[in-house]
């Protein structure tokens, strides 16, 4: 059988790992991302949330917002991309999320999320963070987010 190297989903050049004594309170990371229709298009595929809204040029325009919009969850899952790549990085467990919705994003819109460190808490070297989402400096998204971090190893353990 031929085996065909699989190529990474993501550049292990652009992911970045902290440990859990890395990290300091007021540590901030940004990504700045454009949706494309690509982009709301593939997830309604991937989560299987096709709501026209989403998709449906016709109904989006009798809708209040007049055009479509971006899954909710496809914005804070901007949040998550920080979180696994960037601030804490590799090794980063999901422990919780809220998310506070405040205004739609559009196809088209350039959405800015940042992700700063509020506490640190030693015990499950648990890392709380606050995460929000602009476009044109206006707050879509906010939230906050707990996360568990490895610890760096110790020297001469493999």
């Amino acid at each position: 059988m031929n085996a065909t190297p699989t190529k990474a989903a993501v550049d292990p050049r652009m992911v970045r790992t902290l440990f859990f004594e890395d990290l300091a309170v007021g540590m901030r990371e940004t990504l700045m991302k454009t949706v494309m229709e690509t982009d709301v298009v593939g997830f309604a595929n991937v989560s299987g949330d096709d709501n026209p809204i989403h998709l449906c040029d016709t109904y989006a325009a009798g809708t209040r917002f007049g055009q479509r919009i971006a899954h909710g969850l496809y914005t804070a899952s901007l949040i998550s991309a920080v979180l696994g790549t960037r601030l804490p990085g590799a090794g980063a467990v999901y422990r919780s999320q809220t998310l506070n919705f405040h205004a739609p994003v559009k196809i088209g819109d350039v959405v800015n999320v940042i992700v700063e460190v509020t506490e640190l808490v030693r015990e499950g070297r648990k890392v709380k963070l606050h995460c929000e989402a602009l476009v044109d400096n206006m707050l879509v998204l906010d939230g906050e987010a707990i996360v568990s971090v490895p610890s760096r190893p110790k020297a001469g353990l493999s």
